[in-house]
């Protein structure tokens, strides 16, 4: 969870780095992203409430208003403001009043004339808004990095639970359904885990959603998923040969993509830029003849959303920041051998990286 300081900081920044656009008092929010970076207000994503939210007031001095409807009453509960305010909807008892969608419409718009969410397209001041939080979410905050390793530490188990049990005649779904019960018993509580749950063959499947694919010894399975909690999430990968010891190109493919990690990891620091990055990486390949194998970025940022910035691709044209919190993720994709990818998370630091994840790398 945020903490209530981390918020109210977080707040006050917002106003400092608004600039020329602070021409009123008060700022309308609603994109969950800004509420949960803000307040710490977030839905549970499996309930009922999914797909509903809440209106943060934030005035210039840092104080923070919640508006939301009175079915949203235990979410709201652990929202960092000073002030809330519940919209009635449906009492259980009595037909709730209109849709739901327009509760909070004439709650924060009364005369039904002259409304501005400041975060939602169309709002002239959207732009500035928006961008001053993308630019600050980039760099995270201790209460961001406890709840990015909350997910990292879910994540790690249901890794560990996949390289002990994954076997020949199991389906993707079968792996997938054991490494989201692994993550939810660790997290203690419902947590959402999506990403790449699927055998790859080569280039032509490079990773997926699970499916009634039976694995076959020899497969090469990606696991490359995301745990989510509180909306932050993680992301880092593995590779399994199922069932038997990896093929000597198997084997080459592993070696080239670990080899292509450390020497990512060599140039992450605070004022290196992405383009080094994305060139150490590939570097390695180019030097094995394989980097035409090689066909997406070499990381990128997460935290609320994934991907984010920054992004490490060829051509960039940004720069690592510290406690920008990103990913490392070479892979190789090759017909008849097999596709595999390695990813772990990283703190950046000034003179380096702090690796979040913690997962076992290797093919069994």
């Amino acid at each position: 969870m945020l903490t209530a300081e981390g918020c109210l900081q977080r707040r006050r920044r917002f106003w400092e780095r608004l600039g020329p656009w602070a021409e009123g008092d008060h700022v309308r929010l609603a994109d969950p992203l800004h509420l949960a970076y803000l307040a710490n207000f977030h839905v549970e994503p499996i309930s009922l409430n999914a797909g509903f939210g809440a209106v943060l007031l934030l005035r210039q001095d840092g104080h923070a208003k919640l508006l939301h409807d009175d079915r949203l009453k235990g979410a709201a509960a652990s929202a960092h403001v000073e002030e809330t305010a519940v919209v009635p909807w449906y009492d259980g008892q009595t037909p709730g009043k209109g849709p739901r969608q327009l509760a909070l419409v004439g709650a924060v718009n009364p005369s039904g004339s002259g409304l501005r969410i400041h975060d939602r397209p169309g709002d002239p001041a959207a732009a500035a808004v928006v961008g001053t939080l993308a630019q600050m979410r980039r760099q995270k905050d201790p209460d961001e990095i406890a709840l990015l390793r909350e997910c990292m530490r879910a994540c790690d188990v249901g890794h560990a639970w996949a390289r002990e049990n994954i076997r020949p005649g199991m389906t993707e779904i079968d792996v997938y359904g054991g490494v989201v019960a692994a993550c939810t018993r660790t997290a203690g509580h419902a947590v959402i885990v999506y990403g790449d749950f699927a055998v790859s063959p080569g280039p032509e499947r490079r990773g997926g959603a699970a499916t009634g694919r039976v694995l076959q010894p020899g497969d090469m399975f990606i696991l490359d998923y995301s745990v989510v909690i509180d909306n932050y999430r993680s992301d880092f990968t593995n590779t399994l040969v199922v069932g038997r010891d990896p093929t000597p190109d198997q084997q080459r493919l592993y070696d080239l993509a670990t080899g292509a990690m450390v020497a990512g990891e060599k140039a992450l620091r605070a004022g290196a830029t992405c383009q080094t990055v994305y060139d150490a990486v590939n570097g390695v390949f180019e030097k094995a003849g394989v980097a035409a194998s090689f066909g997406h970025h070499a990381g990128h940022g997460i935290g609320l959303t994934h991907p984010e910035a920054p992004f490490l691709v060829r051509h960039s044209e940004e720069t690592l920041l510290e406690n920008d919190v990103v990913t490392l993720e070479p892979g190789l994709y090759i017909a008849g051998v097999g596709g595999l990818r390695v990813e772990h998370n990283y703190r950046i630091t000034p003179t380096g990286y702090e690796r979040l994840s913690n997962h076992v790398i290797a093919l069994r």
